[in-house]
């Protein structure tokens, strides 16, 4: 049976490290140590601090001659600002740049609610770059928060209205996008198909009658409206181009009839009438529930885990009215999550998921300690070098998952598509960028292409010197010992761990060898011999079936 009762021991090694993988996008030693001696629930009392952010505003170094800079705070029209994909990908790196210096749950719940809340940041087709900085800040302001306001808050985000369309939809001339998203991918969800027309959850009528309750919500260009409740820039009612009649809905909805709005003001009552009313549908927290289930636990859920975990979470998530904290603290806290509910080793939750690119460059940033300019006093080698050109141009490109840039609004198919969910990451077509990410790092060149400097580089001789990630650096079991259990889901077995220190670190010859090699380093500062065989072991081990999971 699985359980939702929560797991009270200390959480140990094991454990430490898999909640701050699921919960975060930071992963370091120091942390591991840390949550290591407390509880699941003291560990998510620190994972749920609200700390300010690291870097403030997302910055353009271009041109070098007179940089855009901070131009989210301009008062000059977004789209009067050139490049604006290029400026799209900075907000992604400065969201990264957060992500990676903030070990709580803000970061890992906002890249969640992205993937339901879909906005393409190609903003050359949709939006622009500014609205879709407020597009993010949206998410993170209701990453703790509550799910149901954020679904209305959504439908006036002005990249949202933009993005689906909503910003034409009026109504002498209908636009259903933002309608049938809202109830497919948002909120409810389908339901098995029943009859045509009929998805169970919704009908089609439904989808034209959602249509007409949010005919009128348009696009404010000048981000000069702004909410009372987030701060952030909204779109705005215009009433001439509402439809005035009431809305009945289909017996999906127990034919409930939504009274039209009579001027500007009472649209957004429409508008929360409506939304209360898919909220207030058992189905619409279920859905809500097992997604977040396939994003934190694992893609597939079983009956058991539909009848011991998501019911009652969505029971709980309902009862709630949509606050997000309370079911993933239950989530994170529970003995499924740590399976400690079953004696059933191949079913796992640890391990259970492929890392998607951005959790595979996070953990290995973090991790292994990379240099990183700072955003703020090198902002050109941060978002240009680094961030533009190796990373969204090639490793993200590369690997399927431009980050806030899915293939469809579905968004990426890792995390929608049954039945290989995750398995999506890994292909004939993103191996390359996958296996060469961690050989790229550790030389400070783009070994996925072009050989290029990337600014960015794992000193990895110096990190094991003075990062404190291995206990005892001198014996070479011990240093690969560490390495793999600190990289990988689950424990190593010996076998597999002499063959990563025979094959790279030793090459054949004795351990002895590299105690001395090592004790060398330590003591005339020459690194030649240790970092270029700590690069392949370091290469190997991140490039391993055992490194793809988590």
């Amino acid at each position: 049976m699985a359980s939702l009762n929560p797991n009270t021991a200390v959480l140990g090694v094991k454990n430490a490290k898999h909640l701050l993988r699921r919960a975060t996008f930071v992963y370091t030693k120091t942390l591991i140590d840390q949550y290591s001696k407390l509880t699941p629930n003291q560990a998510l009392d620190l994972l749920l601090v609200d700390n300010p952010l690291t870097l403030n505003l997302p910055y353009d170094p271009l041109p070098t001659a007179a940089p855009d800079g901070y131009w989210t705070e301009s008062t000059n029209l977004p789209t009067l600002f050139p490049n604006q994909y290029g400026k799209g990908t900075i907000v992604a790196g400065w969201w990264w740049y957060n992500a990676i210096n903030s070990p709580t749950l803000k970061f890992k719940l906002s890249h969640f609610l992205s993937t339901r809340f879909t906005v393409i940041k190609n903003t050359d087709v949709f939006g622009s770059a500014t609205e879709f900085y407020d597009y993010i800040r949206l998410l993170l302001f209701y990453s703790l928060g509550n799910y149901k306001k954020l679904a209305k808050k959504m439908t006036l985000n002005n990249s949202m209205l933009s993005f689906l369309n909503n910003t034409s939809n009026v109504k002498s001339s209908p636009n259903e996008n933002y309608a049938r998203e809202f109830l497919e991918l948002f909120t409810i969800g389908k339901g098995a198909q029943i009859g045509p027309g009929n998805y169970t959850n919704y009908t089609e009528s439904d989808i034209v009658q959602t249509a007409r309750i949010l005919t009128g919500f348009k696009r404010k260009h000048e981000r000069s409206l702004i909410d009372s409740e987030t701060g952030i820039p909204k779109g705005f009612n215009q009433f001439s181009d509402h439809n005035t009649s009431s809305k009945t809905f289909s017996g999906a909805f127990n034919n409930k009839i939504i009274t039209a709005a009579s001027d500007a003001a009472s649209m957004d009552t429409e508008l929360d009438n409506y939304i209360e009313m898919v909220f207030d549908q058992p189905a619409t927290a279920k859905n809500i529930c097992r997604k977040i289930y396939t994003y934190f636990v694992k893609s597939i859920i079983s009956t058991e885990a539909e009848n011991d975990i998501i019911n009652p979470l969505a029971q709980d998530l309902y009862n709630n009215d949509y606050e997000i904290i309370p079911i993933i603290r239950k989530l994170l806290e529970s003995q499924h999550f740590y399976d400690l509910d079953d004696s059933n080793a191949t079913d796992e939750t640890i391990g259970g998921i492929i890392k998607s690119p951005l959790q595979q460059l996070s953990e290995i940033c973090t991790y292994l300690k990379a240099t990183i300019p700072d955003p703020s006093s090198n902002p050109l080698n941060f978002y240009n070098v680094f961030w533009w050109n190796f990373i969204n141009n090639n490793f993200f490109m590369r690997s399927n998952m431009i980050l806030f840039e899915p293939e469809n609004v579905a968004g990426h198919a890792a995390y929608y598509q049954a039945p290989n969910f995750d398995k999506t990451w890994i292909s004939s077509s993103t191996l390359i960028a996958r296996y060469r990410l961690g050989e790229s790092l550790v030389d400070g060149v783009n070994r996925i292409s072009g050989n290029s400097n990337i600014i960015v580089k794992i000193y990895i001789s110096e990190v094991i010197k003075n990062g404190g990630i291995v206990s005892n650096p001198s014996d070479p079991f011990v240093l690969t010992s560490e390495l793999c259990n600190a990289l990988f889901a689950q424990q190593a077995d010996t076998d597999r761990i002499n063959y990563f220190m025979n094959s790279f670190l030793l090459q054949g010859l004795t351990n002895y060898y590299w105690t001395e090699a090592w004790n060398s380093f330590i003591s005339t500062n020459n690194s030649s011999v240790v970092e270029s065989r700590l690069k392949l072991l370091i290469t190997k081990i991140v490039r391993a079936p055992e490194s793809q999971m988590f």
